[in-house]
């Protein structure tokens, strides 16, 4: 890819129906330096699913609690670790659904997997799931995929607001109906307009709310809080058409924390 830094990257010609030059692509994967992990500070998960593993109508004493699944980011998770969850559950306010505050959920871990394996440490690197003692309830359907779960005490704010530096592309491939893919040159940020963020794996609408353009600067209002440190990345996205079209991305420059209920 002319132009970026992958200029330089290897390309092998592969036919995995065939059975064709995989094995120069396994010799060349393996080959691949791992990336150094983050083993000495607390550890820090990322949510991308949740479950209830639970059958209906099971037994009370036969009930297990709420599973998480994610990649470590950092840390070691170990059985029996204290963990928070944020942002947890969010209240808003009945009548005009406007957040008023969070809280965090406390949890135990009883359980670790990868795959099919059971563990007693988890480190970065793969899927890991993590069977807590939270209500399967509060887990059903990824109720709180995008959340995210460390240590008791050691988690990052949960910001409602957010001042962002954004960096836009200089136009977008789209396609219509018929498949024929088009070129939408990027205008820039404008007040009141509704983007997509992505903070982690959280996804969330956000509100412009200031945009400075000369500095490259945004104040967004979001949908639903995340939790997240200054300086962390994110991606934007606008509705072109009927889709949502990734049109940027940025970091957290500071936000603005919501109140906890505790």
């Amino acid at each position: 890819m002319i132009g970026t830094r992958f200029k330089t990257a290897p390309i092998i010609p592969i036919s995995a129906q065939l059975q064709i030059n995989t094995e120069v692509l396994l010799d060349y994967i393996v080959r691949i330096p791992q990336p150094k992990r983050d083993l000495t500070s607390p550890p820090r998960m990322a949510l991308i699913r949740s479950f209830d593993v639970n059958k209906p109508g099971a037994e009370l004493k036969s009930l297990k609690g709420g599973v998480v699944g994610g990649t470590l980011l950092h840390g070691v998770l170990r059985i029996g670790d204290v963990l928070e969850i944020r942002p947890g559950i969010i209240v808003r306010d009945p009548d005009t659904s406007v957040i008023r505050h969070y809280t965090p959920l406390r949890t135990r871990v009883v359980s670790l997997f990868a795959e099919q394996n059971a563990l007693t440490v988890a480190v970065p690197g793969g899927l890991i799931g993590v069977g807590t003692t939270l209500d399967p309830s509060l887990c059903r359907g990824d109720r709180i995929a995008g959340h995210v779960l460390g240590l008791l005490g050691t988690l990052p704010p949960v910001f409602l607001a957010i001042e962002i530096k954004y960096k836009l592309l200089s136009r977008v491939l789209g396609a219509h109906q018929d498949q024929q893919h088009t070129e939408t040159v990027i205008t820039p940020l404008q007040k009141k307009e509704h983007l997509m963020l992505h903070v982690g794996c959280m996804c969330t609408g956000a509100e412009v709310v200031a945009v400075k353009t000369d500095k490259r600067r945004a104040k967004l209002l979001l949908s639903n809080p995340v939790c997240a440190n200054e300086k962390d990345c994110i991606a934007i996205s606008r509705r072109i058409g009927s889709r949502w079209r990734l049109i940027g991305c940025g970091s957290i420059v500071r936000g603005t924390p919501l109140a906890t209920s505790e």
